[in-house]
């Protein structure tokens, strides 16, 4: 019987559905050693945690200023206000547009974390006057 240009012969395919009915059955590997099981899908991707990525699905604005905070300020900044979260921006030349936005926030407010931060400053406007929206 002529296979076309598989490389398997029919008794490899018949051994290599043998191997995998458990995994099929089951949902998840089944081999003992864990070494032995394909590399599980990273959590913090978001592209994947959230669906298939699409030409239109991109990071929502919440997203976007999240990560951009989160590139500028560390950890040890928080928790802290508004005055103190500027400073540090500034002090690592964050773009002005950050800046600007913290400057609209209640200066008696405190944030523990940049999705703290990223919220109020979405609620407020954001950044360079962006709606909520990003618009």
């Amino acid at each position: 019987m002529q296979r076309g240009s598989d490389r398997m012969s029919v008794h490899r395919d018949d051994e290599m559905k043998h191997e995998l009915q458990g995994l099929l059955r089951s949902g998840h590997p089944t081999r003992s050693e864990e070494w032995n099981d394909p590399e599980p899908i990273a959590d913090d991707d978001p592209e994947v945690m959230h669906g298939p990525v699409t030409p239109g699905r991109g990071p929502t604005y919440l997203e976007s200023l999240r990560l951009e905070l989160a590139r500028n300020l560390t950890r040890g900044t928080f928790p802290a206000g508004p005055r103190e979260l500027s400073r540090a921006l500034r002090h690592g030349n964050a773009p002005d547009a950050l800046v600007e936005g913290l400057e609209r926030l209640p200066q008696k407010a405190r944030y523990d974390n940049v999705q703290e931060l990223a919220v109020a400053l979405t609620e407020s406007g954001g950044p360079g006057n962006a709606g909520p929206q990003g618009a």
